[in-house]
């Protein structure tokens, strides 16, 4: 014990008094209303079709059962596997951000009713795990037990990962509420992890199996304000590749200490390794952190694992993970099409972490990745319609090959593990609170769509309104409308694919890079652009009504990978703004995988408000070539897909 408390009191030593401030901090989701357009109608089926039918789902999986029957309240048996928890969790945090967008008082209702079963479940201590609760300390089948005792099976039992799920939804419903019920649920359980793990006598050193409990109990601290959060939450980042090395529950793959980035001290590592969902929630953590309090060697650490990950191991859907086996970083530029694993919570994790980096560091690369992710690899996690789901999200298809999931060649309702649907559920509603952003009184706009904001500068309301058919046309209309006259600065976000950068560093290129200025007028008069860092910058005494207008131009792009990425060496992709298209064998006479195109190959746009719930398509008369979002793709039917095409 002595050896961990020296190892400990030297992490502590390397960090900085606590700042009250985030860099930069997110406007609340409440204060930003989508009213027309791309995000809004998807945020309209997030609360009318995706987090009901996931509800509906995780309640007739006996998901929702566990918690009863933990509870007391009910006869049964567990139903499931061990982190079915956090699936009800996910959701009811998406359900409460649906709360913030649109009140709904049956569904209010509902998560009451869900609330009073985690507070049955909850033992007297803090403790909720229901697997644990309904079967006790048990060994046997890896995916039925709860392990034999609390916690000593946390490399696959997901004690710690469930509630981290549990914190995240608790301060989304406490936001959309205002009531503390579920809150009280979590800061039970979070001081029982206080208690339970650390260096003191009795106390367990133990980092999570699988990460998110880390950023989700700094979550919670800026919610409560209770620093002992942040000090465990720094603790299981910094415990991580410590050197007693206790005996590994593994599962059937036999994966090492790198699967849950627990091989060497955080500050060692170089790399994005192991599980990528898991991977990314650790690294979201540290970022997070970062915006807290300085630690020198988290930032070295950061930075560079980041650039492993973007600069060498990202798919141009922004997804990530190209091994199937164990959902895992693979080497640098090993990134198969028709095998490309790319899970959807790993896109999920990717924006998460991005995110946390931007704010970090207010550098316009992160919010450059979250957007090729957001309308690529997350959106193809979904169906257009929101009720059916990717697991796998492969570069290319034959129609056939589904990983064994059900999902590689058509999306499908449900899985038995189904840790995308949920994660979907919970990200989708909550995407307009990533739009906004403030940095003191400076104002930043981060993406477009169509809402109304409102904010707070200078202890005076400034309203924003945003009009523009993005990712469609290049045109974004701004309106500022400031309570009273006042001088603020307004920075916004010219994404890398308007200057000719396809994403930050060199995987991915354009091979026609000409790239027209863009155009900024305020008031109906063009004004000069100054893009500095990834934004422009507008500092001006502001007064009600003055108008931004943005011009962003947006040709069809011909992309290369680095020429490292064997898989695709003599192909192209297609990109148009922020979105990538794909073939698909239905609009191209049941073939895509055969499809070549030519350096001087042409594409019209045109935007088909009655295809796939509206979309642009790319079509060629040379070849005869239709292109559709990729996002879109598998909305038919099972049939051929291809993003890289051979370039003849």
């Amino acid at each position: 014990m002595y050896k961990y408390c020296l190892f400990v009191f030297a992490i502590i030593l390397s960090h900085s008094s606590i700042s009250q401030d985030l860099k930069i901090t997110p406007i609340p989701l409440k204060n930003v209303k989508t009213h027309q357009g791309f995000w809004h109608d998807r945020i309209q089926t997030a609360r009318q079709t995706t987090v009901p039918h996931v509800l509906n789902k995780i309640e007739k999986s006996g998901r929702i059962d566990n918690f009863a029957v933990a509870g007391g309240l009910k006869k049964g048996v567990f139903q499931g596997t061990r982190f079915d928890d956090s699936d009800v969790f996910k959701t009811v945090e998406g359900a409460a951000y649906v709360l913030q967008n649109q009140y709904d008082p049956k569904l209010d209702k509902y998560l009451d009713s869900l609330i009073v079963l985690f507070a049955a479940a909850q033992e007297p201590d803090g403790y909720l795990y229901t697997i644990r609760t309904i079967n006790k300390d048990t060994t046997g089948s890896y995916d039925w037990i709860a392990g034999p005792t609390r916690y000593s099976f946390e490399n696959g039992s997901h004690e710690l990962y469930n509630v981290g799920h549990l914190y995240e939804a608790a301060i989304a419903h406490y936001e959309a509420t205002g009531k503390k019920t579920l809150l009280d649920v979590a800061t039970k359980n979070a001081d029982h992890l206080v208690k339970t793990f650390g260096t003191g006598p009795g106390q367990l050193i133990v980092v999570p199996g699988h990460e998110e409990t880390e950023t989700a109990l700094i979550s919670l601290y800026r919610t409560t304000g209770k620093k002992e959060y942040l000090d465990l939450a720094r603790f299981f980042i910094d415990m991580r590749g410590r050197s007693d090395k206790r005996p590994l529950f593994l599962d059937e793959h036999k994966l090492g200490p790198s699967y849950f980035q627990d091989h060497i001290p955080v500050i060692r590592q170089k790399e994005a390794v192991g599980h990528a969902v898991r991977a990314q929630y650790l690294y979201a953590a540290i970022a997070d952190m970062l915006s807290i309090e300085k630690n020198e060697g988290y930032d070295t650490a950061i930075h560079r694992i980041w650039d492993d990950a973007t600069l060498k191991k990202q798919y141009i859907t922004g997804g990530v993970g190209a091994r199937e086996d164990g959902e895992a970083f693979d080497k640098g530029y090993v990134l198969p099409n028709d095998n490309a694993y790319a899970e959807t919570c790993a896109a999920v994790a990717n924006m998460l972490w991005n995110h946390k980096m931007y704010l970090y560091t207010g550098e316009a690369k992160y919010m450059d990745v979250f957007e090729r992710v957001l309308y690529n690899g997350f959106l193809g996690g979904m169906s257009v319609k929101g009720d059916k789901f990717f697991y796998v999200n492969p570069m290319a298809s034959d129609g056939k090959n589904d990983f064994g999931k059900g999902s590689g060649a058509v999306r499908h309702e449900w899985f038995g593990t189904a840790c995308c649907p949920t994660n979907v559920s919970r990200f989708l509603p909550s995407m307009p609170s990533y739009i906004y952003a403030k940095k003191g009184d400076e104002v930043v706009v981060n993406l477009f769509a169509d809402n109304e904001a409102n904010l707070t500068v200078k202890n005076s309301s400034v309203k924003l309104n945003q009009q523009t058919k993005y990712p469609w046309e290049g045109n974004v209309k701004i309106t500022v409308s400031p309570e009273k006259q006042l001088a603020f600065p307004l920075s916004i976000r010219i994404p890398g694919w308007a200057t000719g950068k396809a994403i930050p560093g060199d995987l991915y290129t354009y091979k026609n890079a000409d790239v027209k200025p863009v155009v900024l007028k305020i008031n109906g008069k063009t004004t000069a652009t100054n893009i500095e860092n990834g934004f422009i910058k507008l500092n001006r005494n502001w007064k009600k009504g003055d108008v931004i207008e943005l011009v962003l131009d947006m040709p069809v792009r011909k992309v290369k990978a680095n020429e490292n990425v064997q898989a695709n060496k003599g192909k192209i992709a297609i990109e148009k703004g922020p979105i990538v298209y794909c073939a698909e064998g239905h609009d191209n006479g049941g073939k895509a995988l055969s499809i070549a195109l030519s350096d001087d190959q042409v594409f019209k746009s045109s935007y088909n408000k009655d295809l796939l719930e509206g979309v642009n398509t790319l079509k060629s008369s040379k070849g005869n070539v239709t292109l559709i979002p990729y996002y879109a793709w598998a909305n038919r039917g099972a049939n051929e897909m291809v993003i890289w095409f051979e370039n003849k």
